[in-house]
């Protein structure tokens, strides 16, 4: 490495922080990152690649028990061997760790890894403690805080003495608990809640509100009415007061009486991990829960300290934390790069899936723009007949007058897949009449997208099949 490099130190090694660093090498600085525990992050260690490959288990688990096809087709109960599911998910964690991240940074002489945990002495400086209980100064000319999040715990009596889990434990348990209680109404809490449910668990979730109460209160119904047909409790506006464990039982109070479960499931939110760092020695603002605000080019209030990911004030998903750590490499070295999140695509992977992209018609009121909405039910969709699966709609909210297209919300199976087409459409400045005169594929999901957009002007019940 050559000392008049330009120095970029990168606190964490996840999606951001890695992103941050290739960038950089590429564009000729060389780095130094940081880690005080296992190389890759939340993401592939604990969080995206794990719980995706847990629930798509317990669909596959579910369609042997139960589909639309059973009178057909003989379905039996399986026999789930929690073990090998548990065995061949790891192995995969692994794998994609070593390829993605551990591989890497092996193979990039340029950024030097350093095990340790960070703290700022002043703007330009970092002390790291080591291993060993040594510290180590490290002086940079940029920083990147990419520290991640950790799990939110709320505050209800009794639950810090139990031995309850997060999602970290739960994606690890070696066996499925015959009673499971949830605490949590969204993303996490809910893809695991039946994700357990069809791998044996009797499921109980306590939601505070309603289910996705920042959504369009149709997905929250459309996900609530898919659960309980599945046998899963959703006890909505329940709160628990106290939380005891004993002789292998939790017993939550809830306002009705008692909930008893085998395992208790905390998901409530993530908090960032920035409180260690002593951030206010490098003059780095934060806001009141405790994340580093940043502008659109993942500055911070510090001149040279840029941050990115779930320990900023920007969206927490793994993709906005990659693209931030791209663009504040190139802002780092004399780049001008930012992130525009106006058609931020975000996806549920709960069955049927829940998707949205751009603004919900009550987020277009608060910013005052008037506007106009089509729901389509799933039976108008020749894909969701032909799968015998109507369950969810999709929903298209478009600006009243132009008719330009503002969001999208859909609960479908594979409304992942859907939503980028609709976040393209949002960037295009598409109207609904410019999406439905559009090319679909008959028969796919994403279809249904241009029938939503047929219904500002047509009844879909008198077209033919794929009718343009």
């Amino acid at each position: 490495m050559s000392t008049t490099q330009l120095h970029i130190a990168v606190i964490g090694s996840g999606g951001a922080a890695m992103a941050c660093a290739l960038k950089a090498v590429e564009r000729g600085a060389r780095v130094t990152l940081i880690e005080r525990g296992i190389i890759g992050g939340t993401c592939v260690n604990i969080g995206c690649i794990p719980s995706k490959i847990m629930i798509r288990a317990a669909h596959i688990a579910h369609l042997r028990a139960n589909s639309p096809f059973d009178s057909g087709i003989s379905a039996a109960v399986p026999s789930i061997q929690r073990g090998r599911l548990l065995a061949q998910q790891q192995a995969r964690v692994d794998e994609l760790r070593h390829a993605k991240y551990e591989g890497i940074l092996e193979s990039t002489p340029d950024i030097k890894l350093l095990r340790g945990e960070a703290r700022f002495k002043d703007g330009h400086t970092l002390i790291v403690l080591l291993s060993d209980s040594s510290e180590r100064e490290v002086s940079f000319d940029r920083c990147l805080v990419a520290s991640g999040a950790s799990a939110a715990i709320p505050s209800i009596f009794g639950l810090k003495d139990t031995p309850y889990w997060t999602s970290t434990e739960a994606l690890v348990s070696p066996a499925i608990p015959p009673r499971l209680a949830v605490i949590g109404s969204s993303v996490v809490a809910l893809e695991l809640a039946q994700a357990f449910a069809r791998l044996g668990s009797k499921v109980t979730i306590l939601a505070r509100h309603t289910l996705f109460l920042r959504e369009d209160p149709s997905i929250g119904a459309a996900v609530t009415d898919a659960f309980h047909a599945e046998g899963i409790a959703v006890l909505t506006d329940t709160q628990a007061s106290k939380i005891s464990y004993a002789h292998g039982e939790f017993v939550l109070k809830i306002p009705n009486g008692e909930l008893r479960a085998d395992r208790l499931l905390v998901a409530t939110g993530r908090s960032p991990n920035t409180l260690s760092m002593e951030l206010d020695k490098a003059e780095v603002t934060l806001n009141q829960q405790g994340n580093i605000m940043v502008d659109n080019r993942m500055r911070s209030s510090a001149p040279d300290i840029y941050a990115a990911g779930d320990c900023t004030d920007q969206p927490q998903f793994v993709y906005v934390a990659a693209a931030a750590g791209t663009r504040a490499a190139i802002n780092m070295t004399g780049g001008d790069a930012a992130l525009d999140l106006t058609a931020m695509p975000a996806v549920v992977f709960t069955d049927p899936q829940v998707a949205t992209v751009g603004m919900s018609e009550a987020e277009a009121h608060e910013k005052d723009i008037k506007t106009i909405s089509r729901t389509l039910p799933l039976d108008n969709v020749p894909r969701a007949l032909a799968n015998f699966d109507t369950r969810g709609f999709i929903k298209l909210v478009a600006e009243a007058g132009s008719l330009r297209i503002l969001g999208v919300q859909a609960v479908t199976a594979d409304a992942g897949e859907i939503i980028q087409t609709a976040a393209i459409a949002i960037r295009s400045h598409m109207t609904v009449h410019d999406l439905a005169d559009q090319l679909f594929p008959y028969l796919t999901m994403v279809e249904g997208l241009k029938l939503c957009a047929q219904t500002f002007t047509k009844d879909v019940k008198q077209l033919s099949c794929c009718a343009g």
